[in-house]
């Protein structure tokens, strides 16, 4: 069983975060130049098939983060968090470069795609190490009344890494031009993000680590551990974090590309709505930290819910008028809601996970959940509307999302419980 130790000081949590920061930095890049990539690295006869086939390079990305949970799962639960923290910091930061440098579809025709690929899945087994790895040392090292508030920083990490993933694109453009930026103007983007790993990695370098037991009761893998004795456990994982992955990429992946392309909404204008409400998750994370430390996490996780199934139709309405301010209040909403599931998954996977298992499970649970409903988001929403021809079919996605949430958040204490009598058991 693993040790935890409160040695947390801002340092540290800087630290712990600044790998996340990255890994969002690069996804938001990603994400905000989707339809640039899709000029570049795939044929453009049909502008709906390359805008497709580059969505499916990003949820190519995130299916590779199950094979991440088993790589970094054993790293963190039998190295140390520390150590997985540290390569996958550094192999997301090398990807980032390799897109930077990248030949594209007209200089090496569909090469350039394939190496796209191969680029978006080495960093996909990197980022599946990352939230786990921090998430779980800092909530671990927490104090018992602060667990909430202190596994909050990840998220606002990760906001951080989408702010500054959709503030350089969107600079880098201003000082471009259209072609410039369409040329070579997006490389410098990725490059950047290079930057992001080398500062993360030499602050990592002085780190406590959570101290982990030398001869583990059983010595088979944490993963084939955790596949053989809680199966249903990470399931319930999956099931929790449905509606978090959905709505995020619904509104700002999704959306941000769906905008991009209407009249009267520039790739910037989109960016800017973006940007705004990003700020707005990030100053709400905190709150929502605060908020289950105080009242717990299963009424935390029911008020985003409730609130999301009340607010997904109506602000998606907003979303689709023709008026600045409409667009930004809708996505204002769902913002809001969506924030709740973000600030608090990491403190309830953490102590949903049994602490000799815990990068395991918890990188399981994420990282399926992600995989499965989060990347590849955008191509459902994309086929949904192109197949009925209704632009709110994406909410019915949603919708049906959180009903599935719901059983699970109404356990969480139960499943909280459980969890920590198996600890004190062990």
């Amino acid at each position: 069983m693993s040790r935890s130790q409160t040695r947390l000081t801002p340092r540290s949590i800087i630290a712990a975060t600044s790998g996340n920061v990255l890994e969002w930095y690069d996804f938001t890049v990603y994400s905000f130049l989707t339809a640039t990539i899709a000029t570049q690295f795939f044929p453009l006869e049909n502008r709906v098939a390359s805008l497709l086939s580059a969505f499916a390079v990003l949820a190519v990305g995130y299916a590779a983060r199950p094979i991440g949970s088993v790589i970094f799962g054993h790293i963190g639960d039998r190295v140390g968090r520390k150590a997985a923290m540290m390569i996958s910091v550094l192999l997301m930061g090398g990807g980032s470069l390799a897109i930077a440098l990248l030949p594209t579809y007209g200089q090496i025709g569909i090469a350039a795609a394939i190496l796209l690929v191969l680029v978006r899945i080495i960093q996909g087994i990197a980022v599946a190490g990352e939230y786990t790895a921090s998430g779980v040392l800092l909530v671990e090292q927490a104090e018992p009344e602060r667990r909430a508030l202190t596994g909050a920083w990840i998220a606002c990490a990760m906001i951080s890494g989408c702010l500054v993933g959709s503030a350089v694109p969107a600079g880098i453009s201003l000082l471009l031009s259209a072609e410039q930026m369409a040329d070579w103007g997006w490389r410098l983007a990725f490059g950047f993000g290079t930057l992001v790993a080398i500062f993360s990695a030499v602050i990592r370098r002085n780190i406590t680590d959570t101290v982990l037991d030398e001869d583990p009761a059983d010595n088979s893998s944490p993963v084939w551990q955790s596949l053989r004795d809680h199966s249903g456990l990470i399931g319930q994982m999956i099931l929790l974090l449905i509606p978090t992955a959905v709505i995020y990429f619904v509104i700002y992946v999704y959306a941000v590309s769906y905008l991009s392309a209407e009249p009267g909404f520039g790739s910037s204008t989109a960016l800017n709505v973006t940007t705004l409400n990003l700020i707005v998750m990030a100053l709400f994370i905190p709150v929502c930290g605060l908020a289950a430390d105080r009242f717990g996490l299963r009424p935390a996780f029911l008020a985003g819910a409730l609130a999301t199934f009340i607010l997904a139709g109506p602000c998606w309405w907003l979303m689709l008028q023709e008026d600045i301010t409409s667009v930004f209040l809708g996505q204002f909403g769902l913002t809001l809601t969506s924030t709740v599931g973000w600030a608090l998954s990491i403190t309830a996977l953490t102590l949903m996970a049994p602490d000799h298992l815990r990068c395991s499970v918890v990188a399981l649970g994420y990282n399926l959940s992600m995989a499965l409903f989060g990347g590849t988001t955008p191509i459902v929403a994309t086929y949904l509307v192109s197949q009925t021809g209704k632009d709110y079919a994406p909410v019915y996605y949603i919708l049906i999302a959180v009903l599935i949430s719901l059983p699970i958040i109404w356990r969480l204490p139960k499943l909280i419980a459980t969890t920590r009598l198996q600890n004190a058991l062990a």
